[in-house]
Parts: structure tokens; C-alpha cells; sequence
């Protein structure tokens, strides 16, 4: 089964611990720091919309894609009204979009391309679709982070809804597989049992600074968490701030 086909209708409830207004202050933050104003924004993996709404609400024009069909059916329902437009396509193989005044792909999205080569023909397209001064913002998992979730097994429950997953990491694939059981609860009471796979891949920072700067952006930049300093030895997640010379 497609990953995020079951789990579209329950994401946003398993994952209401992400505080998603935090991100987009940090994105505003980095935009705001450029010698050109940004009206214009690329989303790539927007998932369910939950960030895609509060960049729109911020006044930003944004162009939001998904490769899941039934992710962007929740997102287009949330953003009704707003400055959205959708577009279900794989975000590694799109054509020059824009051109944009910034890209941005949040919650480890770039960490599910899991061939490199497919990463750097998608770190191409962003660099085509930036104007120029333009900044592209995404964040990843480290392979630190990654190893260190083998064996995990983690829970998340409500009263309707009883999702279990379990971690994998294969260091010969560089991937680790997550496999998902999620228990919905039923109107007659009983449950109907679905299962999901996904996997991430455990890119190093070396590399992704390799892959931007053959895309042909001069100004990549790494962060820890959401700072604005130089990430720390063994982080578990990084951002990095791409810019295109203007």
C-alpha cells in the first residue's frame, strides 16, 4: 500500500505534538534576513497543509505539493479560502516551478527521497525554480538520529484511533523502515486493523552540502534545531539554508 494512503485521515491527530507555528516563525526568520522581499513560496511534502496554511495566513502566495492524493485532499479542506494552490507530484521529479522567491520542505521530508540521485535532480529543480536572492529551507534527520531509532517501538493512542510502529535501521541501505500498525475504531464499535511502511534515509551533512553546491547554489548554511547557530556534535536534526546568488 502507498504510504500515507490509511494515514491520511488520522496524521494530524498523531502528530498534535508538532508545533508547526514554531517552524514557520523560523522560516519567516530566515526569510526576513534577506536583501529581498518573499511574497512567493514552493512547498515540497506539504503533507495535510498544517504548515502550507500558516505560511498562507502570513501573507505568503504558496505553491504546495504532495505525492499523496489523500493528504492533499485534508490539505485543500484546510486551506479552503486561502492563497494555496495544490499540486499531487513527486517532488523529486518536477520541472522548473516559478520562478519563487523561496522553497521550503519541513518534518524530514527530504530524509523519504531515498536515492541520492533523485535528491540531486530535485535540489536542481529548486535551484531552477528560485529567483534569484531566493532561499530554499528544508530540514533532516540525521544519521544519528536514524541509527539511534533501531529497536524503538513507540505508541500513540485516543480513544478512537491506536496507532503502533516499530523502527528499523539497515546500516548496509543507510534506511531506516518504520512499520506502522494503525487500529481505527469503527462506528458499530469494532476495529478495522491497516498497516503502512515508510522509510527514511540517512543522508550526511557532507553530502547534502555536496548535492546543493553542484545544484549551484553558493550560500549553503547549516543550523541545529531551530537556531541560529552552527548545529552541535551529534544532533538529531539540522537545517539547512540554501541561498541563490542574485
Amino acid at each position: 500500500m502507498d504510504a500515507y494512503t490509511v494515514l491520511a485521515g488520522s496524521y494530524d491527530r498523531l502528530t498534535a505534538d508538532v508545533d508547526y507555528g514554531k517552524w514557520a516563525d523560523y522560516a519567516q526568520r530566515h526569510f526576513r534576513r534577506l536583501k529581498r522581499p518573499v511574497e512567493t513560496l514552493l512547498e515540497l511534502g506539504c503533507g495535510t497543509g498544517s504548515l502550507t496554511r500558516l505560511l498562507a495566513r502570513r501573507g505568503y502566495a504558496v505553491t504546495a505539493m504532495d505525492l499523496s492524493p489523500d493528504m492533499l485532499t485534508v490539505a485543500e479542506q484546510k486551506c479552503r479560502g486561502l492563497n494555496v494552490r495544490f499540486l499531487c507530484r513527486d517532488m523529486t521529479k518536477f520541472d522548473r516551478m516559478g520562478p519563487v522567491d523561496g522553497v521550503v520542505s519541513g518534518l524530514d521530508s527530504v530524509n523519504y527521497v531515498t536515492k541520492p540521485k533523485s535528491l540531486q535532480r530535485m535540489f536542481r529543480s529548486v535551484f531552477d525554480s528560485l529567483s534569484p536572492g531566493g532561499l530554499f529551507l528544508f530540514d533532516v534527520k540525521t544519521p544519528a538520529a536514524l541509527e539511534g531509532a533501531d529497536g524503538q517501538t513507540c505508541l500513540d493512542e485516543d480513544d478512537d484511533l491506536y496507532c503502533v510502529w516499530r523502527a528499523d535501521y539497515h546500516a548496509r541501505r543507510r534506511v531506516c523502515g518504520y512499520g506502522l500498525d494503525l487500529f481505527l475504531r469503527q462506528e458499530d464499535g469494532s476495529w478495522l486493523r491497516e498497516g503502512e511502511y515508510h522509510e527514511e534515509y540517512a543522508y550526511t551533512m557532507e553530502e547534502l552540502e555536496g548535492f546543493l553546491r553542484e545544484a549551484g547554489f553558493q550560500s549553503v548554511k547549516q543550523y541545529g534545531g531551530m537556531t541560529m547557530t552552527a548545529p552541535r556534535p551529534g544532533a538529531q536534526r539540522v537545517f539547512f539554508a540554501a541561498g541563490k546568488d542574485g
